[in-house]
């Protein structure tokens, strides 16, 4: 067995694997060499390589996603290290463990006119949980003890209860190449994460309890959450509460018939003269990202809002400027500590009355999906209908995230988007290295035109995944900037804001050897749903052509169905 003759770099990398990492994306450099080789000729790593580095760190992503445990990405020195750059901010944001690896020239050459080589130290200061530098050596047992425990600090923080990227920065000097030969590598170590959080005392349960009880309009919200069934159960109960309403979208991943899934779609329905009828007193957040720019509007509006926030991430988050305290612990801790003292049920109706609004709205969309035009919304309808069951589905940013949130999710679906920073910058990449990842489900990645040519080196992959499958909703220009307000009272939509085009995928398909086919019409994607989810050897995609100019009258009218009765 071998390993790089840099001693600090082997140590290094071998309590990353005590401390949990076993996949690492690597991309292809010289200044990196020591810790390829390492990684490389570690019997416990599996490793791919990834030639762009921003494509590269969004597979890691996406990798960690599915697996829900630290994935490593290295790669050699100089602007290499800035493409990781938006995948670590998603990272950041979405509290994924992220382990970044940047191999940098030793200090003194930075500034000085080597090649390749820039200011690495710092580079992610705000958007990482951890960042340090390895010693490329370490022989003595005070080095030793030095490296390990502050790798050891960087996985307390990048993979425990509050999750994130960790970087570490590695100089190394020439020669860069040579191994030596060593004796054992260390006994596989399953890395432990304590869950445990904030302390309920008996006081201070009483006082949530009664607080809550007393109050008649309840309101639990649900944002970015992996699949929970503890969760989902103790949500139920809560929710039997007719003075409680449990909203979700469906990146929450909890699907009941008590909750409300289609947030956007209810909210339409609430006239303006009954609105504070619908404000909570009491706020409950859990969970990550919400999609819904309407539901943040009407929470900053509400007044006098009692706003507690469950969950160890960002616990001074304060989204609806009503914050009036945290709980670092996770929301089944949470629930289950009030659950049980809630003997009372409150008489009010108002999560009752919510339901009532979702029901009417499901009632009133039926008749017009049923004459709905050729757009992106009938389009949405049919490609969310023909998803197989147990699929793991992707949903890129701006329009297409908006339009899933429409529809009611389907309970053995998983649902997934980056919605950490909502760039468009990876969703292709990460959808990639999720489906990597999790070879035994078929992978669904919906996108956009804009975020698949932006990200279609994702396709530039010897890894690429059989059980993915892309679909391609191309209206020939970002149509997100019809449906918001704003861009289309300008002289500049077209060309700067929607940026049309008339670019087509099927080329990109033929060079990177994916499955093609195109579909024009509502009867030519129902026509090819079942071959395309077929298996096969490689991933297929299939674009679908729309119609720009109708899509968000089309959107607005679906709307307006609440306002017509």
């Amino acid at each position: 067995m071998r390993t790089t003759d840099k001693t600090g770099v082997a140590i290094f990398i071998d309590q990353c694997v005590q401390h949990g990492m076993r996949h690492v994306v690597c991309s292809p450099g010289s200044r990196n060499a020591p810790l390829v080789i390492a990684i490389d000729e570690h019997p416990l790593i599996s490793t791919i390589v990834i030639h762009d580095e921003r494509v590269a760190a969004f597979y890691a992503l996406g990798m960690a996603q599915q697996l829900n445990a630290p994935v490593g990405v290295v790669c050699t020195s100089g602007s290499a290290m800035l493409n990781y750059y938006p995948a670590v901010a998603e990272a950041y944001y979405q509290c994924v463990p992220l382990v970044v690896m940047t191999a940098d020239r030793p200090e003194e050459w930075i500034d000085h006119g080597d090649g390749q080589t820039i200011v690495q130290k710092g580079v992610y200061t705000n958007h990482c949980r951890f960042q340090g530098a390895i010693e490329e050596f370490a022989s003595s047992a005070s080095e030793i003890e030095k490296l390990t425990s502050l790798v050891a600090e960087a996985f307390d923080l990048g993979s425990g209860n509050w999750k994130g990227p960790m970087h570490f920065n590695v100089p190394v000097s020439e020669p860069l190449y040579a191994s030596i030969e060593r004796s054992s590598f260390p006994e596989k170590e399953e890395a432990s994460s304590d869950l445990a959080g904030h302390n309920f005392s008996n006081e201070e349960v009483k006082e949530l309890s009664s607080t809550w009880s007393s109050s008649k309009r309840k309101m639990i919200l649900c944002g970015q959450i992996t699949q929970g069934e503890v969760l989902l159960d103790l949500l139920t109960e809560m929710g039997n509460d007719t003075s409680v309403v449990v909203m979700v979208e469906n990146t929450s991943n909890l699907v009941h018939s008590s909750f409300i899934h289609c947030i956007d779609r209810t909210l339409s329905s609430i006239n303006d003269d009954e609105i504070e009828a619908f404000k909570p007193e009491i706020l409950i957040t859990i969970g990550g990202a919400i999609i819904s720019k309407r539901i943040k509007k009407f929470l900053r509006d509400s007044s006098r809002t009692v706003h507690w926030r469950v969950g160890f991430e960002f616990p001074e988050m304060d989204t609806y400027r009503a914050l009036s305290k945290s709980f670092e612990c996770s929301p089944a801790t949470f629930f289950k500590a009030l659950l049980p003292t809630l003997n009372d049920r409150n008489n009010s109706m108002f999560g009752a009355k919510w339901k009532q609004k979702d029901f009417f709205m499901r009632d009133q969309v039926k008749p017009f999906m049923q004459t709905v035009p050729y757009s992106d919304l009938q389009v949405f309808e049919t490609i969310l209908d023909y998803i197989p069951e147990g699929s793991v589905l992707h949903m890129g940013n701006s329009s297409v995230v908006r339009y899933c949130q429409l529809f009611d999710p389907v309970k053995s679906i998983l649902h997934q988007s980056n919605r950490g920073t909502s760039g468009i910058d990876g969703c292709t990449s990460t959808a990639c290295g999720a489906a990597l990842a999790d070879p035994n489900r078929c992978h669904v990645l919906i996108t956009g035109d804009v975020s698949f040519f932006y990200d279609s080196n994702a396709l530039w992959s010897n890894h690429l995944p059989s059980n993915l499958r892309i679909v391609l909703v191309n209206n020939s220009g970002g149509g997100i900037f019809r449906i918001i307000d704003g861009p289309e009272s300008t002289g500049q939509l077209e060309k700067y804001f929607e940026a049309q085009h008339d670019f087509s995928a099927e080329h990109i398909c033929k060079a990177f050897n994916v499955g093609y086919v195109l579909a024009q019409s509502n009867e030519e994607i129902e026509g090819e749903m079942e071959q395309f989810y077929t298996e096969n050897e490689r991933p297929k995609l299939i674009e679908i052509m729309t119609p720009s100019t109708i899509n968000a009258k089309v959107l607005k009218e679906f709307f307006q169905q609440a306002k017509m009765s």
